[in-house]
């Protein structure tokens, strides 16, 4: 059942604000305090008008992020479950490449997996050994996170709500993928891990069990949860699967190293 409360003129003006707010690099005041009637479908209507402005301004849907995956941040958002985004072509970095720091507002990055499907996932039903048979590869990935929504309100000092983040694309921003594919058979990841240097020095590590007890089980999640809607995972598609470490701030200049030990590096800088 939808529960939504914004008109659809309501949803089409603030994924233009979104819009706006991206390009000029300014924040805006949250919207569930502009419009505290608002709901998770509302969110998602919300991001799905923005990503359609992208489309129709020439941007191409590459696969879908998770966010929220761990308990203890669904606990800060107030939620029971995952929320979800869309990745465009603009989005994508490999790694080794600079990434301008003027693209973001208030960058912060995420060490995460990234699935990349040779199958269709299409829910209801779909299992985790649906994802590993429909998975080509895996690889690591960074997840470059912004706020174009303030986080905290400078007024109120009211921290954002998960309304505000579903609607601003689940804060996604932009991804960084390595280059070492592994086949999904080759590894048991939930122990698949990595250190996060930023600068030369270790800021965060983690372990990918963190993410629902297996990094691929989020993508199982958003397979069945789109199904709901008549979407499906394509082939060709890369998902990230969700976070296993706390988000590290971004300045310009700085330096990441994630090391993924036998799975990878990924190397990046921001100019």
């Amino acid at each position: 059942m939808i529960h939504a409360h914004l008109t659809e003129a309501q949803r089409q003006a603030l994924a233009a604000e979104l819009d706006a707010a991206e390009r000029n690099r300014t924040q805006l005041r949250q919207f569930s305090l502009r419009h505290p009637e608002m709901t998770v479908d509302d969110g998602y209507a919300v991001q799905s008008a923005w990503v359609a402005r992208k489309l129709r301004a020439g941007r191409t849907v590459i696969g879908h992020k998770i966010g929220l995956t761990s308990r203890a941040m669904q606990r800060a958002a107030n939620i029971t479950e995952p929320d979800y985004g869309v990745l465009l072509d603009d989005m994508y970095f490999e790694t080794g490449q600079d990434i301008p720091f003027d693209r973001f507002i208030e960058p912060r990055v995420e060490v995460e997996l990234a699935f990349v499907l040779k199958d269709r996932l299409c829910g209801p039903g779909v299992t985790l050994d649906d994802v590993m048979a429909a998975t080509d590869h895996v690889v690591p990935a960074l997840e470059i996170i912004d706020a174009r929504i303030d986080r905290v309100d400078t007024a109120s000092g009211v921290t954002r709500k998960v309304f505000d983040t579903i609607s601003d694309n689940a804060a996604n921003a932009a991804i960084v993928v390595g280059a070492v594919k592994t086949r999904p058979g080759d590894c048991d990841w939930r122990w698949a891990c990595a250190v996060l240097h930023k600068n030369g020095v270790i800021e965060e590590s983690g372990v990918a069990a963190a993410v629902l007890g297996h990094p691929g089980t989020g993508v199982a999640w958003l397979a069945n949860k789109l199904g709901a809607h008549g979407v499906a995972l394509e082939a060709g598609e890369i998902v990230l699967g969700g976070s296993f470490t706390a988000p590290i701030g971004i300045a310009a200049g700085d330096e990441f190293l994630a090391d993924y030990g036998p799975l990878g590096q990924i190397r990046t800088r921001f100019v």
